[in-house]
Order: C-alpha cells, then structure tokens, then sequence
C-alpha cells in the first residue's frame, strides 16, 4: 500500500515501524473473513482492512472524529487477523501505534475518560481490585443484572498449599494483578503440578501486572514503566540462572514476550527486555516438553477447550492445550470456530459490553455443544467474562491437572 505520512506523524516514535506495516497490507480482505467484530456487524470500517485505512488516513493528517475512535476502540486485538493474513502484516502493532494518535488528537467524553481511568488505575493493582472484588461480592445480589455479570462469584480457595522452592531446577511465575482475587487457585495449581515434575517456582515479590491493562487502555508510558519494574523484579534470579519465567495467563504472557519489541529503543532496558521475552513462557509450553508418562492417569470428564486469542493468535500456540489434556486423558468435546474471541479481551468486556456479550455466547455455545462437564481455558478475562454468564463452569486447565494427578 502506498503511503504518504504527514510531518506531524513522521515526528512520532514508531512512524518508520508503522509505515512499514502500512506498505505491507495489499488490502486483499482475507481478514475480514476471520474478524470478529465485522462477523457482527458487517461494516468495513469494523473490520481490519477497514481500521488499517483508517489509521492510515490518520496518520496521512486527515482529521480524527469520535467515529474513527469507536471504530479502532471496536477491535477486539485478538490478533485473528494476523493468523489469516497471507502477507504477514502486524496490525496489533499498527493498530497500538493509530490508537494512540488519535487518543492525542480527539479527547474523549468525560464518561469515557472516567471509566478508563478508574480501570487503569484499580485492575493492574491487587491492593485496590482485591478489596473492591470483595465489596462488589457482597453487594452482588441487589445488583442488576448486567452488573452483577461483571462480578464473579467467590472463588474456591486454593486446593493446596504451594510447595516450597526444593529442586535445582527453577522457574519464576508472573502472579498476576486479577487472577489472586479471581482464581486463587490457579497459580497454586501451577506451582504444584511443577514440582511434581521437578521444577521450582521461586517467588518474585515485586514483579506485578505485566503492564497489558495500561498500554491497551493507551496508557502505554504506563504499561512500559510497569515492564521495566518487572524486568528488574526478575532480573536477579535471571541471573541466577531462572530457566524460564511461566505466565499461567495467556494475556500476560503475550505482553511479556513483546518487552523486547517494545523497550528495544530504550538503550538501559533493550537488551535485557529482550533476554526477558526469550525466557518467557506460557504454562503449557513448560509442561508439555516434560516427560508425563509417570504421571499419566485416566480421567473420565468431558472437557472442552476453549483457546483464548493470546494463545492461539499470539503466541501461535493454537491447539497446544488440547494435546496436553489428552495426553492426560481427558475426553475433550468439539468446538466449532474456535478461533473466533470470547469477547473478554482484557477490559473490553467492560469498556465494549454489548459486543463482548454477543461474542461470549456465542462461544458458549459452541463450547456447549459437545455437552462438556467443564470447560478449561488459559487466560483469567476469559475465565472471568465466560463465567458471568453462568452456565457451564469454567476453570484454568491445570486446576484439572492438578487434581487428577492428587488424586
């Protein structure tokens, strides 16, 4: 695609690395054929191809109206697109790079604002979400219904005590800033499938939210200073000789292997951003590459999959937990486009609510279909956002490995 950028976006920080998304994309429309939101609502500009020429537009000096904001406000980043696309175009990064500029150049409404702040500023920190969870639990029941969707239940507790650090071999974990609050279990149930498996988690205190929340709310100083504390969070065990750094959210993990990308100008954190990013690690991808025949059992529930974005879109690893809960013998159910996002997408489901419900169930039913007994996914939002429609339970997957192999 030709493009011509004005002066004023050609002063901007990545203007070299979106001109050369732009010249990548040859607008052949394959994805639209995968995109979720122009599924719905069948408007080019609610699709990639039509967002791409929007941002180009905008960075060409065309004005910025409320309408181009809802449209790019609209994609869901789940990164379908670029599965699909034949010519390789990095539209998340384009899109980060449009979203920002047009955040500078169109000032939202003051509800807008408001919300987008209070998000940025309560779900990144546990000290405020866990406190403000607990409220919102107990007020639950006179809540409306539309309301009372967004507020999950009370989780179960933890099923077991983490083990402590005993084998030579060992891995940081990334808690999480909801997933504490919202799944205690989860991170629990990592650690100690792990040990079982002769690997250790080492606890690093001051690593917090991975920075997602912020930077794709276009906090994204925000985001990358919260990248930073986390890099030098981790660094003294990378040092000494960590083997990994295990994200159980997928969400998470997609963010943590872009530090790289994103701090390689920042000549005190390229290198070790980079460093960090190589050693991050989704759940699944450490597990699978352990021998489990010793730790194979049978189990007899009915399981389906759901996939989120950040695993199979991502970090193309599509298809990854279904071989691993099989290997386990889990009976997993069919699911039909499966590729296609919950609606979750990090605060989407708040900041876009009637979409992301129309996609949640229609991924509910699809995942339904099979009449599975629980459905498993990798990612705490769309554990959370496909729970509050409360029909078949959804939980991490390995809370169900955990507790076949305690069994």
């Amino acid at each position: 695609m030709q493009t011509s950028l004005s002066e004023q976006a050609r002063a901007l920080p990545r203007a070299d690395e979106a001109e050369s998304i732009l010249r990548a994309c040859v607008h052949c429309g394959f994805c639209n054929a995968t995109c979720p939101t122009y599924q719905l609502l069948g408007n080019e500009l609610d699709g990639p191809r039509g967002r791409i020429y929007l941002i180009k537009q905008v960075l060409e000096g065309a004005p910025v109206t409320d309408k181009t904001q809802a449209h790019l406000d609209r994609c869901l980043s789940c990164r379908n697109c670029e599965t699909t696309c034949p010519s390789g175009v990095r539209y998340h990064s384009l899109l980060d790079i449009g979203r920002a500029e047009v955040e500078r150049r169109a000032p939202r409404p003051a509800a807008q604002r408001l919300l987008r702040g209070a998000l940025r500023r309560v779900v990144p920190e546990p000290h405020r979400f866990g406190p403000l969870l607990g409220a919102g639990r107990l007020l639950r029941p006179m809540l409306p219904p539309s309301l009372r969707e967004k507020i999950p239940a009370a989780a179960p507790p933890a099923a077991g005590a983490r083990p402590a650090p005993r084998h030579t071999r060992r891995v940081l974990m990334l808690e999480g800033c909801v997933q504490p609050a919202l799944s205690p279990n989860t991170n629990a149930a990592a650690a100690r499938v792990l040990d079982r498996l002769g690997i250790s988690v080492v606890p690093a205190e001051r690593a917090g939210c991975c920075g997602a929340t912020e930077y794709h709310l276009n906090a994204q100083d925000d985001g990358l200073a919260r990248a930073r504390r986390n890099i030098d969070a981790w660094w003294p065990a990378v040092a000494a000789g960590a083997e990994a750094i295990v994200l159980t959210a997928s969400g998470c993990g997609a963010f943590v292997k872009e530090y790289g990308h994103l701090l390689r100008h920042d000549p005190a954190y390229a290198e070790k951003a980079e460093r960090i990013s190589a050693l991050a690690r989704d759940l699944v991808e450490v597990i699978d590459r352990e021998p489990l025949d010793a730790l194979h059992k049978s189990e007899s529930r009915r399981v389906a999959v759901h996939c989120p974005c950040t695993l199979q879109h991502a970090q193309k690893l599509g298809g990854a937990i279904e071989s691993l809960m099989m290997r386990f013998g889990f009976e997993l159910t069919p699911v039909a486009d499966s590729h296609l996002c919950c609606g979750s997408a990090g605060t989407y489901s708040i900041t876009e609510p009637m979409l992301a419900r129309q996609l949640r169930d229609n991924k509910l039913d699809a995942l339904e279909a099979g009449q599975p007994d629980v459905i498993v996914t990798a990612n705490i939002g769309c554990q959370a956002h496909l729970n509050g429609a409360g029909r078949t339970p959804v939980r991490h997957w390995i809370e169900l490995v955990d507790r076949l192999l305690g069994a």
